[in-house]
């Protein structure tokens, strides 16, 4: 094994995903010498080969290629490709993370990051042993910001191979779409691919042992989502855990659950949680612990225990985001070099991409009742809007929570066509303390779905 040492950079980061990326080019930026250590086939990281980005890319080519958008003018039946394959959804899928690979390599170049391609581990606080197909390398920074990411959490219960029975980021490998699939995890991303699958007439069931899905989204955005997938012909088994999972004498997936029942199918997709790839880079020779899940603790500064040693994105754990994990990743570079204290990250929309897709930002109706904080609500339903109609959208909502005396915004929650893109009107407004007095007298273009601010804040005002 050859081994070398390399000149010392001000800043090294370890993955190159959303938090690195950001990170790395903040740092550069400002004059720092910097490197990102990842392999140059998963530059990008998780976010782009295996997660955010073909994801959203999968559902867009499912949408478009089933018609799923045009059923409202056409009848449930209509399909713009009757034989939709496995290959021509992933060739989207490829094309797309090739192009945002390239704009990643581009970021780097044109900022002056060096990428050193292989995988990093610590030899001490202030040196990494960088591992590549080209030997070992010694690399000393004076500071270190951990970007690693994280990978499926298996279980003993559920033997994944990799072809029937699957983890959430080996979906890409199946030769063929699967007539029958088991989900198990009701999660976001075990929701959003199985409401994909759905959507492509495939028979879903999902297996979820809490008795609710997505506990911290506003209970109506909920129940009108459990109603969308329901038509979509999914099978929801709340309240149900899986004992184990085998192929019976027919060849299928039988999943055995604690109740006694059994859930049979062609595939199963496992999608339970998340486990960081801390494990990987010896922290103990850096001074660094983690839990059991492989998350670092870091302060409101993104900075471990080690100080020169800062932390960012799913690594840190909740809420493990990619548009989080970018500004965690620059706030932890401006710390580091500037030394000015990182700006809270309290007003995050999110965004989930199930089909339909669910939007919220600020605070439910169950926290503030829980809190005991007066507030009314205004909805507008896209069946109200021309622009609902237009794209054959009548199902969805928008909903503002606001305090009945200020007229304060709280918060804002959706359901529907465009609502991870609307949702950022209300973000700004809450970031300013802004009240819906605001959407009753802003002009929107119309017809849009921006609209339904308008409509909202109307329906409000009227119950008061």
């Amino acid at each position: 094994m050859r081994v070398t040492t390399d000149p010392q950079f001000d800043l090294l980061v370890i993955g190159s995903g959303p938090a690195g990326q950001k990170g790395a080019i903040a740092a550069a930026k400002l004059g720092k010498r910097v490197a990102v250590v990842d392999t140059r086939e998963m530059v990008g990281g998780v976010s782009l080969h295996s997660g955010t980005i073909p994801s959203k890319t999968l559902r867009e080519a499912i949408l478009y290629l089933t018609g799923f958008r045009q059923r409202a003018f056409y009848g449930p039946d209509y399909r713009v490709d009757q034989h939709i394959t496995i290959a021509e959804l992933w060739a989207r899928v490829a094309g797309v993370v090739a192009r945002e690979m390239s704009v990643v390599n581009h970021q780097f170049g044109r900022n002056g990051v060096e990428l050193l391609p292989g995988a990093a581990r610590f030899v001490d606080p202030h040196t990494l042993e960088v591992q590549g197909s080209d030997g070992t390398k010694l690399v000393r920074a004076e500071h270190v910001l951990i970007c690693c990411g994280t990978r499926p959490a298996q279980s003993p219960e559920v033997p994944c191979d990799g072809k029937r029975i699957l983890l959430a980021d080996q979906l890409g490998q199946i030769e063929e779409l699967p007539r029958e699939l088991i989900v198990v995890g009701g999660g976001v991303i075990g929701l959003e691919y199985a409401s994909m699958m759905a959507a492509l007439g495939i028979e879903v069931t999902l297996v979820e042992q809490r008795e609710t899905i997505l506990d911290f989204v506003d209970l109506e955005i909920v129940e009108a989502l459990s109603y969308h997938l329901r038509r979509l012909g999914m099978t929801m088994r709340l309240g149900e855990k899986v004992s184990g999972v085998s192929i019976d004498e027919r060849g299928r997936v039988s999943a055995a659950l604690e109740s006694g029942k059994h859930v049979h199918g062609t595939d199963l997709l496992y999608t339970v949680g998340r486990q960081a790839n801390s494990d990987l880079l010896r922290l103990e020779a850096a001074g660094l612990s983690a839990d059991a899940r492989g998350k670092l603790t870091v302060d409101e500064n993104y900075r471990t225990a080690v100080p020169h040693i800062y932390a960012a994105g799913d690594v840190i754990g909740f809420p493990a985001l990619a548009s989080t994990s970018m500004e965690q990743g620059r706030l932890a570079a401006l710390h580091m070099f500037g030394g000015t204290p990182c700006k809270s990250l309290a007003v995050i929309p999110y965004g989930i991409y199930t089909i339909p897709e669910i939007s919220m930002v600020g605070r439910t109706e169950r926290d503030l009742t829980k809190s005991k904080v007066p507030y009314e609500f205004g909805i507008a339903k896209y069946e109200e809007l021309a622009k609902g109609q237009m794209v054959g959208d009548e199902t969805g909502l928008l909903k503002l929570l606001f305090d009945p005396v200020s007229l304060k915004l709280l918060g804002v929650h959706a359901i529907g066509e465009s609502a991870t893109e609307i949702i950022h009107i209300g973000q700004a407004v809450l970031s300013l303390g802004g009240t819906i007095e605001y959407f009753r007298d802003t002009v929107f273009n119309y017809p849009t779905f921006a609209e339904a601010y308008k409509v909202a804040a109307f329906d409000g005002l009227n119950k008061l």
